[in-house]
């Protein structure tokens, strides 16, 4: 499938926001106020729109891309890697599509910033996106909490070097 990145819209926002996934990954819901919309919107996210111009997720990097806790586990030092964040409708989750998406945001990623090493956290019991992560090139590197929606919750650091 072929994916297009566009700078996120406040259309698309809202769309994103509203997505719902169900436990337990409904870790990964939005706030659909203006505060999450305003993220949605700071400049760090892209959205991803399939061939028939359907939103098939979003990417996102820099500052956006990191949790709280990483700051204080050293995950944040190497300045060489770029951080990304990354999402998917939910009603395409499961279906083994996460690879293909996950290596098109890459590419465009790797062509936009030119870079090649690539670092992510992602919710340690999130078993099928390690897994993809994995698959693709991205290794383990450390855990840390992290406070979200007012529960500390485990996150994996992963790392890639694409080049």
């Amino acid at each position: 499938m072929r994916y297009t990145f566009k700078e996120m819209t406040r259309d698309t926002a809202v769309i994103i926001s509203q997505w719902e996934y169900p436990a337990p990954y409904h870790f990964y819901n939005m706030d659909s106020d203006e505060e999450g919309l305003a993220e949605l919107m700071n400049g760090d996210y892209f959205g991803v729109t399939d061939e028939a111009g359907h939103i098939a997720g979003f990417f996102c990097f820099g500052l956006s891309a990191r949790v709280p806790g990483g700051y204080a586990a050293g995950f944040y030092m190497d300045e060489q890697r770029l951080d990304i964040g990354l999402g998917m409708d939910p009603a395409l989750t499961g279906q083994g599509l996460g690879s293909e998406f996950l290596q098109a945001g890459l590419q465009w990623l790797q062509q936009q910033h030119g870079r090649s090493r690539f670092r992510l956290v992602v919710a340690s019991f999130n078993e099928r996106a390690r897994r993809v992560y994995a698959k693709n090139g991205f290794e383990p590197r450390g855990l840390v909490l992290s406070r979200v929606h007012g529960e500390d919750v485990e996150f994996l650091c992963m790392e890639a070097d694409l080049s």
